[in-house]
């Protein structure tokens, strides 16, 4: 159930119910919650999240803008289902994102020092998640880390295009990321192998050890 504070920490303003609405539903459908090809009513959602109607119409309305509802008036809203060759490519776009972002970042010592530095910190969190067995965690970490390559970048456009990109992978990997050990222990030597390429101010090499990355790792959880 959502409260007013939902989400809130303190000395930020609480979201809207609208905002706490959309954040829940979406949340809801990247984990699998609400499985693609599932219906959703209004009512139903609003009784689980403990709010009106009318937030949850509002967040309807912005889920289907952002293609992940199709409404249907008086019968409620579709999720829909990721398209035929969407996991080949979400991760081509990541290679071509990701790339972008360490040729900008390899103009400069400093901006290469940077992100390299970056990285190591994410790659450590992750390592420290994987010694703990902590799942969502290492998955989380995993999207940080490959975040903070788009981010030195500089280009927000790009940036927002990674999100998006990471929430499609999200939901396509949900109920099946890093729940194999080998894979998690070659995500971390691969993303070793990134860093160095980084270090390196050597793009081509990156974008050779990114794609054997992500089409071994990535796909093989996308497709599981």
């Amino acid at each position: 159930m959502l409260h007013d504070d939902a989400g809130a920490t303190p000395g930020t303003p609480a979201p809207s119910a609208a905002e706490a609405a959309y954040t829940a539903t979406k949340t809801a459908i990247l984990d699998g919650d609400f499985p693609a090809g599932s219906m959703l009513s209004e009512g139903d959602v609003a009784t689980r999240l403990g709010i009106s109607r009318t937030p949850v119409r509002e967040a309807f309305l912005r889920l289907q803008v952002e293609g992940w509802l199709r409404l249907y008036p008086k019968r409620g809203a579709l999720v829909v289902p990721p398209e035929p060759g969407e996991a080949r490519d979400v991760l081509e776009a990541r290679l071509l994102v990701e790339t972008s972002g360490v040729r900008a970042a390899s103009g400069s010592q400093e901006r290469t020092d940077e992100l390299a530095e970056a990285m190591r910190r994410r790659l450590e969190e992750q390592q420290g998640a994987h010694t703990t067995d902590d799942l969502a965690a290492f998955a989380e970490h995993d999207l940080a880390f490959h975040r903070a390559i788009v981010e030195a970048g500089g280009n927000t456009l790009l940036l927002g295009f990674q999100d998006s990109l990471a929430d499609h992978e999200r939901r396509m990997s949900t109920r099946s990321l890093w729940r194999r050990k080998d894979s998690s222990q070659l995500v971390l030597a691969q993303h070793a192998g990134l860093i160095e390429a980084v270090e390196r101010r050597d793009p081509l090499l990156f974008e050779q050890r990114l794609r054997e990355h992500l089409s071994t790792v990535h796909r093989r959880l996308l497709e599981t």
